[in-house]
Protein backbone atom coordinates (compact mmCIF):
# COMPACT_ATOMS: atom_id res chain seq x y z
CA UNK A 1 0.00 0.00 0.00
CA UNK A 2 1.44 3.24 -0.74
CA UNK A 3 2.75 5.55 2.19
CA UNK A 4 2.89 9.64 1.95
CA UNK A 5 7.22 8.69 1.23
CA UNK A 6 6.37 7.08 -1.59
CA UNK A 7 6.25 9.14 -4.34
CA UNK A 8 7.70 7.01 -7.27
CA UNK A 9 4.07 6.58 -9.12
CA UNK A 10 2.93 9.67 -8.84
CA UNK A 11 1.86 11.98 -11.52
CA UNK A 12 3.67 14.69 -12.98
CA UNK A 13 0.82 16.98 -11.58
CA UNK A 14 0.95 15.75 -8.49
CA UNK A 15 4.51 16.33 -7.97
CA UNK A 16 3.94 19.48 -8.36
CA UNK A 17 1.09 19.76 -6.31
CA UNK A 18 3.21 18.54 -3.83
CA UNK A 19 6.18 20.88 -4.58
CA UNK A 20 3.80 23.92 -4.10
CA UNK A 21 2.69 22.72 -0.67
CA UNK A 22 5.97 22.08 0.42
CA UNK A 23 7.12 25.94 -0.40
CA UNK A 24 4.01 27.11 1.60
CA UNK A 25 4.75 24.72 4.87
CA UNK A 26 8.53 25.56 4.51
CA UNK A 27 7.36 29.21 4.10
CA UNK A 28 5.20 28.78 7.66
CA UNK A 29 8.13 27.30 8.96
CA UNK A 30 10.25 30.60 8.44
CA UNK A 31 7.40 32.87 9.92
CA UNK A 32 7.73 31.15 13.09
CA UNK A 33 11.00 31.64 13.38
CA UNK A 34 10.60 34.73 13.01
CA UNK A 35 8.04 34.88 15.49
CA UNK A 36 10.10 32.72 18.17
CA UNK A 37 13.08 35.85 17.77
CA UNK A 38 10.59 38.96 18.05
CA UNK A 39 9.50 36.51 21.29
CA UNK A 40 12.53 36.58 22.47
CA UNK A 41 12.94 40.10 21.97
CA UNK A 42 9.85 40.85 23.76
CA UNK A 43 11.31 38.71 26.53
CA UNK A 44 14.47 40.57 26.51
CA UNK A 45 12.97 43.77 26.42
CA UNK A 46 9.78 43.12 29.34
CA UNK A 47 7.13 43.52 27.19
CA UNK A 48 5.33 40.69 27.58
CA UNK A 49 3.18 42.48 29.79
CA UNK A 50 2.67 45.69 28.34
CA UNK A 51 -0.87 44.53 26.52
CA UNK A 52 -3.04 43.64 29.40
CA UNK A 53 -5.78 42.51 27.43
CA UNK A 54 -6.58 39.42 25.07
CA UNK A 55 -8.32 40.90 21.73
CA UNK A 56 -8.33 38.28 18.92
CA UNK A 57 -9.51 40.15 16.36
CA UNK A 58 -9.86 43.84 17.65
CA UNK A 59 -6.80 43.98 19.26
CA UNK A 60 -5.04 43.77 16.02
CA UNK A 61 -5.38 47.62 15.80
CA UNK A 62 -3.08 49.69 17.39
CA UNK A 63 -3.95 52.87 19.61
CA UNK A 64 -4.72 55.61 16.91
CA UNK A 65 -4.50 58.99 18.91
CA UNK A 66 -3.23 60.23 22.16
CA UNK A 67 -6.34 58.83 23.68
CA UNK A 68 -6.08 55.40 23.05
CA UNK A 69 -2.63 55.88 24.16
CA UNK A 70 -3.17 56.84 27.51
CA UNK A 71 -6.30 54.51 28.12
CA UNK A 72 -3.76 51.79 27.38
CA UNK A 73 -0.86 53.00 29.29
CA UNK A 74 -3.14 53.18 32.52
CA UNK A 75 -4.58 49.74 31.80
CA UNK A 76 -0.71 48.89 32.39
CA UNK A 77 0.05 51.19 34.98
CA UNK A 78 -2.49 49.04 37.11
CA UNK A 79 -0.51 45.56 36.84
CA UNK A 80 2.24 44.56 39.57
CA UNK A 81 5.41 45.31 36.90
CA UNK A 82 4.64 48.90 36.67
CA UNK A 83 4.23 49.48 40.50
CA UNK A 84 7.04 47.63 41.06
CA UNK A 85 9.50 47.70 38.38
CA UNK A 86 8.76 50.49 36.20
CA UNK A 87 6.89 53.35 37.98
CA UNK A 88 7.44 56.61 36.69
CA UNK A 89 7.39 55.07 32.93
CA UNK A 90 7.07 57.85 30.62
CA UNK A 91 4.42 57.57 27.65
CA UNK A 92 7.10 56.95 24.95
CA UNK A 93 9.15 54.43 27.39
CA UNK A 94 5.70 52.85 27.15
CA UNK A 95 5.27 52.92 23.38
CA UNK A 96 8.34 51.27 23.57
CA UNK A 97 8.04 47.98 24.75
CA UNK A 98 3.84 48.02 23.71
CA UNK A 99 5.59 47.96 20.28
CA UNK A 100 7.69 44.44 20.41
CA UNK A 101 4.37 43.34 22.25
CA UNK A 102 1.84 44.43 20.00
CA UNK A 103 4.22 43.06 16.82
CA UNK A 104 4.47 40.01 18.65
CA UNK A 105 0.60 39.41 18.79
CA UNK A 106 0.38 40.32 15.01
CA UNK A 107 2.81 38.61 14.01
CA UNK A 108 1.04 35.82 15.09
CA UNK A 109 -2.30 36.88 13.57
CA UNK A 110 -0.48 37.08 10.11
CA UNK A 111 0.56 33.54 10.77
CA UNK A 112 -2.66 32.33 11.23
CA UNK A 113 -3.90 33.69 8.08
CA UNK A 114 -0.83 32.81 6.07
CA UNK A 115 -1.98 29.21 6.66
CA UNK A 116 -5.44 29.65 7.04
CA UNK A 117 -6.03 31.03 3.42
CA UNK A 118 -3.52 28.53 1.48
CA UNK A 119 -4.71 25.54 2.76
CA UNK A 120 -8.56 26.24 2.09
CA UNK A 121 -7.26 26.99 -1.76
CA UNK A 122 -5.49 24.02 -1.95
CA UNK A 123 -8.32 21.94 -0.46
CA UNK A 124 -10.81 23.54 -2.82
CA UNK A 125 -8.70 23.09 -5.60
CA UNK A 126 -8.13 19.49 -4.54
CA UNK A 127 -4.28 19.57 -3.97
CA UNK A 128 -4.35 18.34 -0.44
CA UNK A 129 -3.95 14.82 -0.69
CA UNK A 130 -6.46 12.37 1.77
CA UNK A 131 -3.76 11.40 4.37
CA UNK A 132 -2.25 14.93 4.44
CA UNK A 133 -5.51 16.65 5.29
CA UNK A 134 -5.79 15.47 8.79
CA UNK A 135 -2.19 16.12 9.22
CA UNK A 136 -2.84 20.09 8.21
CA UNK A 137 -5.74 20.38 9.93
CA UNK A 138 -4.46 19.18 13.35
CA UNK A 139 -1.64 21.86 12.68
CA UNK A 140 -3.76 24.60 12.19
CA UNK A 141 -5.69 23.10 15.46
CA UNK A 142 -2.22 23.54 17.30
CA UNK A 143 -1.49 27.19 15.98
CA UNK A 144 -4.73 27.86 17.31
CA UNK A 145 -4.08 26.45 20.96
CA UNK A 146 -0.31 28.26 20.46
CA UNK A 147 -2.43 31.65 20.75
CA UNK A 148 -4.48 30.44 23.63
CA UNK A 149 -1.00 29.43 25.32
CA UNK A 150 0.22 32.69 24.91
CA UNK A 151 -2.96 34.68 26.52
CA UNK A 152 -2.45 32.02 29.43
CA UNK A 153 0.99 32.71 30.26
CA UNK A 154 0.99 36.56 29.51
CA UNK A 155 -1.97 36.34 32.33
CA UNK A 156 0.30 34.47 35.07
CA UNK A 157 2.29 37.71 35.33
CA UNK A 158 -0.96 40.17 35.56
CA UNK A 159 -1.61 39.59 39.53
CA UNK A 160 0.91 38.29 41.44
CA UNK A 161 3.77 38.84 40.08
CA UNK A 162 6.50 41.29 37.81
CA UNK A 163 6.71 38.91 35.25
CA UNK A 164 5.53 35.76 33.27
CA UNK A 165 5.52 32.41 34.57
CA UNK A 166 8.86 30.61 33.88
CA UNK A 167 6.22 27.75 33.28
CA UNK A 168 3.80 28.81 30.93
CA UNK A 169 6.73 30.91 29.07
CA UNK A 170 8.11 27.16 28.56
CA UNK A 171 5.17 25.63 27.41
CA UNK A 172 4.66 28.75 25.14
CA UNK A 173 8.10 28.41 23.08
CA UNK A 174 7.63 23.90 23.74
CA UNK A 175 4.53 24.03 21.03
CA UNK A 176 5.62 26.67 18.97
CA UNK A 177 9.02 24.60 18.38
CA UNK A 178 6.56 21.34 18.10
CA UNK A 179 4.59 23.31 15.74
CA UNK A 180 7.50 24.18 13.44
CA UNK A 181 9.41 20.90 14.08
CA UNK A 182 5.99 18.78 12.63
CA UNK A 183 5.85 21.30 9.71
CA UNK A 184 8.60 20.99 8.99
CA UNK A 185 8.31 17.26 8.69
CA UNK A 186 5.16 17.12 6.51
CA UNK A 187 7.54 19.26 4.17
CA UNK A 188 10.14 16.85 4.26
CA UNK A 189 7.24 14.01 3.74
CA UNK A 190 6.41 15.53 0.54
CA UNK A 191 9.47 15.73 -0.97
CA UNK A 192 10.17 12.80 -3.76
CA UNK A 193 12.37 9.80 -2.16
CA UNK A 194 16.11 9.84 -3.30
CA UNK A 195 17.41 7.37 -5.19
CA UNK A 196 19.50 4.72 -2.93
CA UNK A 197 23.22 4.04 -4.02
CA UNK A 198 23.89 0.85 -2.99
CA UNK A 199 21.81 -2.29 -3.63
CA UNK A 200 21.57 -3.80 0.18
CA UNK A 201 19.68 -1.56 2.86
CA UNK A 202 20.11 -2.76 6.64
CA UNK A 203 16.49 -0.70 7.93
CA UNK A 204 17.50 -1.70 11.49
CA UNK A 205 21.00 -0.18 11.40
CA UNK A 206 20.31 2.99 9.36
CA UNK A 207 20.52 5.94 12.35
CA UNK A 208 16.69 6.46 12.36
CA UNK A 209 15.83 6.07 16.29
CA UNK A 210 18.79 8.25 16.66
CA UNK A 211 17.98 10.62 14.59
CA UNK A 212 14.35 10.77 16.44
CA UNK A 213 15.87 11.00 19.84
CA UNK A 214 17.79 13.34 18.62
CA UNK A 215 15.04 15.65 17.43
CA UNK A 216 13.47 15.01 20.60
CA UNK A 217 17.07 16.08 22.76
CA UNK A 218 16.82 19.01 20.64
CA UNK A 219 12.78 19.90 22.14
CA UNK A 220 14.18 19.39 25.16
CA UNK A 221 16.99 21.82 25.36
CA UNK A 222 14.69 24.29 23.78
CA UNK A 223 12.54 23.90 26.91
CA UNK A 224 15.37 23.94 29.28
CA UNK A 225 16.15 27.10 27.41
CA UNK A 226 13.02 28.95 27.79
CA UNK A 227 13.33 28.13 31.77
CA UNK A 228 16.57 30.11 31.55
CA UNK A 229 14.77 32.52 30.07
CA UNK A 230 12.07 32.76 32.68
CA UNK A 231 14.01 33.13 35.30
CA UNK A 232 16.92 35.38 33.80
CA UNK A 233 18.76 32.81 34.75
CA UNK A 234 21.39 33.69 32.14
CA UNK A 235 21.66 37.29 33.66
CA UNK A 236 24.19 34.79 36.47
CA UNK A 237 27.15 32.78 36.65
CA UNK A 238 28.70 34.53 33.30
CA UNK A 239 31.76 32.42 33.07
CA UNK A 240 32.53 29.46 31.20
CA UNK A 241 33.53 26.59 31.16
CA UNK A 242 33.66 26.81 34.80
CA UNK A 243 30.00 27.47 36.34
CA UNK A 244 30.77 29.66 39.99
CA UNK A 245 34.45 28.52 39.89
CA UNK A 246 33.15 24.89 39.68
CA UNK A 247 32.62 22.33 36.89
CA UNK A 248 29.84 21.22 39.28
CA UNK A 249 28.85 24.28 41.30
CA UNK A 250 27.98 23.81 44.66
CA UNK A 251 23.85 25.02 45.60
CA UNK A 252 22.16 22.98 42.93
CA UNK A 253 19.44 21.47 45.89
CA UNK A 254 19.26 24.14 47.73
CA UNK A 255 15.56 24.92 47.26
CA UNK A 256 13.14 22.36 49.35
CA UNK A 257 11.67 19.95 47.53
CA UNK A 258 14.53 18.56 45.49
CA UNK A 259 12.70 18.43 42.94
CA UNK A 260 11.99 22.10 42.40
CA UNK A 261 15.21 23.22 41.67
CA UNK A 262 15.31 21.94 38.13
CA UNK A 263 12.43 24.68 37.49
CA UNK A 264 12.91 27.32 39.95
CA UNK A 265 16.78 27.38 40.74
CA UNK A 266 18.73 29.70 38.88
CA UNK A 267 21.87 27.99 39.40
CA UNK A 268 20.35 25.02 38.49
CA UNK A 269 18.55 25.84 35.52
CA UNK A 270 20.89 27.31 33.97
CA UNK A 271 23.53 23.96 34.69
CA UNK A 272 20.83 21.55 33.32
CA UNK A 273 20.87 23.72 29.89
CA UNK A 274 24.57 23.62 30.19
CA UNK A 275 25.15 19.93 30.50
CA UNK A 276 22.40 18.97 27.98
CA UNK A 277 24.26 21.19 25.36
CA UNK A 278 27.14 19.48 25.87
CA UNK A 279 25.10 15.89 25.73
CA UNK A 280 23.63 17.04 22.40
CA UNK A 281 26.90 18.14 21.23
CA UNK A 282 28.02 14.28 21.45
CA UNK A 283 25.02 12.23 20.50
CA UNK A 284 24.51 14.80 17.35
CA UNK A 285 28.58 13.93 16.11
CA UNK A 286 28.47 9.84 16.90
CA UNK A 287 25.24 10.34 14.86
CA UNK A 288 26.90 12.25 12.33
CA UNK A 289 29.91 10.55 12.00
CA UNK A 290 27.90 7.14 11.87
CA UNK A 291 26.09 8.90 8.56
CA UNK A 292 28.90 9.49 7.16
CA UNK A 293 30.65 6.91 7.13
CA UNK A 294 27.84 4.61 5.51
CA UNK A 295 27.66 4.14 2.22
CA UNK A 296 24.60 6.54 1.42
CA UNK A 297 23.02 9.29 -0.78
CA UNK A 298 24.62 12.92 -0.84
CA UNK A 299 21.98 14.70 0.56
CA UNK A 300 21.85 12.09 3.99
CA UNK A 301 25.96 12.85 4.49
CA UNK A 302 25.76 16.86 3.59
CA UNK A 303 23.13 17.11 6.12
CA UNK A 304 24.66 14.94 8.63
CA UNK A 305 27.40 17.70 8.51
CA UNK A 306 25.48 20.85 8.31
CA UNK A 307 23.47 19.78 11.56
CA UNK A 308 27.63 19.28 13.48
CA UNK A 309 28.36 22.22 12.13
CA UNK A 310 25.31 23.97 13.31
CA UNK A 311 25.24 22.50 16.57
CA UNK A 312 28.63 23.64 17.20
CA UNK A 313 27.76 27.48 15.98
CA UNK A 314 24.85 27.34 18.46
CA UNK A 315 26.87 26.39 21.21
CA UNK A 316 29.46 28.67 20.68
CA UNK A 317 26.50 31.21 20.52
CA UNK A 318 25.18 30.36 24.02
CA UNK A 319 28.44 30.53 25.40
CA UNK A 320 29.00 34.10 24.09
CA UNK A 321 25.55 34.90 25.10
CA UNK A 322 26.16 34.16 28.59
CA UNK A 323 29.99 35.74 28.58
CA UNK A 324 28.36 38.77 27.56
CA UNK A 325 25.65 38.86 29.72
CA UNK A 326 22.50 38.33 27.42
CA UNK A 327 22.94 41.17 24.81
CA UNK A 328 19.79 41.07 22.69
CA UNK A 329 21.82 40.62 19.02
CA UNK A 330 23.76 37.60 20.70
CA UNK A 331 20.38 35.87 22.64
CA UNK A 332 18.00 36.04 19.55
CA UNK A 333 21.06 34.83 17.16
CA UNK A 334 21.60 32.26 20.02
CA UNK A 335 17.42 31.60 19.90
CA UNK A 336 16.90 31.33 15.82
CA UNK A 337 19.98 28.82 15.56
CA UNK A 338 17.93 26.60 17.46
CA UNK A 339 15.17 26.67 15.57
CA UNK A 340 18.01 25.92 12.45
CA UNK A 341 19.49 22.92 14.54
CA UNK A 342 15.70 21.09 15.12
CA UNK A 343 15.32 21.85 11.35
CA UNK A 344 18.13 19.95 10.56
CA UNK A 345 17.39 17.48 12.88
CA UNK A 346 13.75 16.88 11.63
CA UNK A 347 15.37 16.74 8.10
CA UNK A 348 17.50 14.02 8.79
CA UNK A 349 14.66 11.96 10.16
CA UNK A 350 12.69 12.38 7.10
CA UNK A 351 15.80 11.61 5.01
CA UNK A 352 16.23 8.28 6.60
CA UNK A 353 12.98 7.33 6.80
CA UNK A 354 12.36 8.08 2.57
CA UNK A 355 15.34 5.76 2.74
CA UNK A 356 13.75 3.15 4.80
CA UNK A 357 10.65 3.39 2.64
CA UNK A 358 12.81 2.99 -0.41
CA UNK A 359 14.65 -0.59 1.40
CA UNK A 360 10.89 -1.86 1.87
CA UNK A 361 9.61 -1.61 -1.64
Amino acid sequence: MSTPFHSLDLSAQDLADRRQIRLWLLFICFLILLMVVVGGATRLTDSGLSITEWKPVHGAIPPLNAAEWEEEFEKYKQIPQYKVLNEGMTLDEFKGIFWWEWGHRLLGRVIGLFFFIPLVWFWVRGQVSSWLKPRLVTAFLLGGLQGAIGWWMVASGLVNRVDVSQYRLAVHLSVACILFAYLYYLAGVLKRRPDLKRDHWDVFGNGLWGAYAIVALVLFQLFLGALVAGLNAGMTFNTWPLMDGQIIPSGLFVMSPWWINFFENAMTVQFQHRMVAYLLVAVIFLQGFYLMRSSREEGLKHNAFWLMIAIVVQVFLGVVTLLGVVPMDRALAHQAMALIVLALAVEQVCVLRREEEAALR
